[in-house]
């Protein structure tokens, strides 16, 4: 779960995310989205897939991205049970 939540502590990360959210996309159609070298958001891509959040289809030479939504949920309900254990505390 570590490395769920450091990849999405990074604002570019989260983009990726909510643009995959509305649809699977190539590597490039990503890269249109933003005005970071191509190498830097390979490594945002990277960190996405080994936390398990994307899930990637090689079609031919294109790499398809898709998000991994039984992750987002798992991710969303560890930090409900922590904010929610957190508010119990007080």
């Amino acid at each position: 779960m570590n490395e769920v939540f450091e990849a999405l502590a990074h604002p570019v990360r989260r983009e990726i995310l909510k643009l995959l959210r509305k649809r699977a996309m190539s590597a490039g159609e990503l890269a249109e989205h933003f005005t970071i070298a191509k190498p830097t958001l390979s490594g945002h891509f990277t960190v996405l897939k080994n936390a398990g959040l994307v899930t990637t289809e090689r079609q031919g030479t294109t790499i398809i991205y898709r998000l991994n939504m039984s992750v987002m949920e798992e991710a969303l309900a560890a930090f409900m049970a922590l904010a929610g254990s957190k508010g119990k505390e007080r």
